[in-house]
């Protein structure tokens, strides 16, 4: 029987106690009656192009079919033409989703909703998943959804009873949000590897740090983010009243960020355990020499994200000998981590290989800690050295009287926080307030597109 022991005061867990309530579906669809839940699928073309791909994301199509409670289902399609839109449509056709909007962002009408956004200031420069959920949630709130879900397109073993419970505790409970966790397994091995071999260990060290310095504010945090059985699931689902104010990083630190600005902005958290078997989705390549691929990007824009949200909003210092000692016992708690991992792995009969683990380790998850050090202390490093420069030279010294030194390390500081700021969007609360006509825009181009693709 699975665990049922709850860990957080702040975060209520949901274990899969039983086989499943035979009743969560018409509970949820009772609720639907006065309380619209709309549900996001951000994916990009490839996710229904891809000869590979195709089968998943059908089998996602014929899953959703399954779910009355859905108002509506956002389909948000990245770099895909026309015809690709089309061939969308298509296949939400064919399996009789009549609930659909395909959300196509190179398309005329939403890439008119960015041009508008962008002339108001809001601008989202930064293509990817942060900027196309972001215009989901935007259509979701015109649509009129008090409950949004996401899920990825990418889910192997997609099955309509994990949405069920997934959205069960904000739809039914009134939770603000909540997020999924499962098991990572395929073919007999563990993955889930940024989050056993980079996040946890990282977690962990920096809270061995914190209770040392009894940094209470900072420790609260990352307290709050170890509570969590899978931080960088993509699978969540937002009260629209939270929605509303949330933030969202435009980068694949997006879910740390996500839960970030949960832990600032929520009161009633939930994670639930969606499924009894092995859950699985498309695997990035560890790509240990590229910086901008793979696993290796994937980490850097993690460990800047929690740093940046560490040292600029929670208030932390850090220097050269943070970074150095941090590291080193991230490398400590990894190794420990990697022979538990083990242990269990043996435990169940499971295949592991250690040496390809602690390779990711001390060739790639241990450079992207030490490259966002880098980034951060970068303007410190080159004022220091400068001041140390006007100090020593006389012809500097009625500047230095009059505060050059304090301004030049003013200046650093300031450059510190644009360096390392995590590329986000605003919340569409200031959206509403900037551009009130906006949420009557987005209606009309969704009745524009709807004629279009006939729906």
């Amino acid at each position: 029987m699975s665990n049922f022991a709850q860990k957080h005061t702040k975060i209520t867990t949901f274990y899969l106690l039983t086989g499943g309530n035979p009743r969560m579906q018409e509970e949820l669809l009772h609720h639907s009656r006065w309380k619209k839940a709309v549900l996001v699928v951000p994916l990009l073309v490839t996710e229904f192009t891809d000869p590979e791909n195709r089968p998943v994301f059908e089998n996602i199509l014929r899953e959703l079919k399954k779910a009355p409670y859905i108002s509506h289902i956002i389909f948000g399609l990245d770099g895909a033409t026309e015809d690709d839109a089309r061939l969308l449509w298509d296949l939400v056709k064919r399996y009789e989703l009549h609930n659909s909007l395909i959300q196509h962002n190179d398309g005329k009408g939403f890439s008119s909703i960015y041009d508008q956004l962008s002339q108001a200031g809001f601008g989202l420069d930064v293509r990817g998943k942060g900027r196309n959920m972001f215009l989901s949630f935007g259509i979701a709130l015109a649509l009129g959804a008090q409950t949004v879900a996401l899920v990825d397109a990418d889910i192997r073993t997609f099955t309509c009873e994990q949405l069920d419970r997934l959205v069960y505790p904000v739809q039914v409970l009134n939770y603000q949000f909540s997020k999924a966790f499962y098991a990572r397994l395929k073919n007999g091995q563990l993955y889930g590897r940024v989050k056993r071999l980079l996040l946890d260990p990282l977690l962990i060290a920096l809270k061995r740090k914190f209770t040392e310095t009894k940094e209470e504010k900072v420790l609260r945090l990352v307290d709050f983010l170890l509570n969590f059985n899978y931080q960088l699931s993509g699978e969540v689902v937002f009260d629209m009243s939270l929605l509303k104010r949330m933030h969202f990083a435009m980068n694949w630190g997006v879910e740390i960020f996500t839960l970030i600005e949960v832990y600032r902005k929520a009161n009633n958290i939930a994670q639930v355990e969606i499924s009894h078997e092995p859950f699985d989705h498309k695997h990035q390549p560890v790509s240990p020499h590229n910086r901008t691929q793979g696993l290796h990007k994937m980490g850097i824009d993690i460990v800047t994200t929690l740093l940046s949200a560490l040292v600029i909003d929670e208030g932390l210092e850090i220097s050269d000998h943070f970074i150095r000692d941090l590291t080193l016992t991230y490398l400590n708690v990894a190794d420990t981590l990697i022979k538990m991992y083990g242990d269990n792995a043996a435990f169940a009969g499971l295949d592991y290989e250690p040496n390809h683990e602690e390779e990711m380790v001390h060739e790639v998850f241990k450079n992207a800690i030490l490259y966002a050090g880098d980034i951060l202390l970068a303007p410190y490093r080159l004022a220091d050295r400068f001041a140390a420069f006007v100090g020593s030279h006389e012809a500097f010294q009625p500047y230095v009287a009059d505060g050059l030194l304090q301004t030049i390390h003013r200046c650093a500081q300031q450059a510190q926080s644009q360096l390392f700021e995590t590329p986000q969007t605003v919340s569409w609360d200031r959206v509403i307030r900037k551009v009130p006509n906006i949420i009557y825009d987005i209606i009309n181009v969704v009745e524009a597109e709807k004629k279009k693709y006939g729906a």
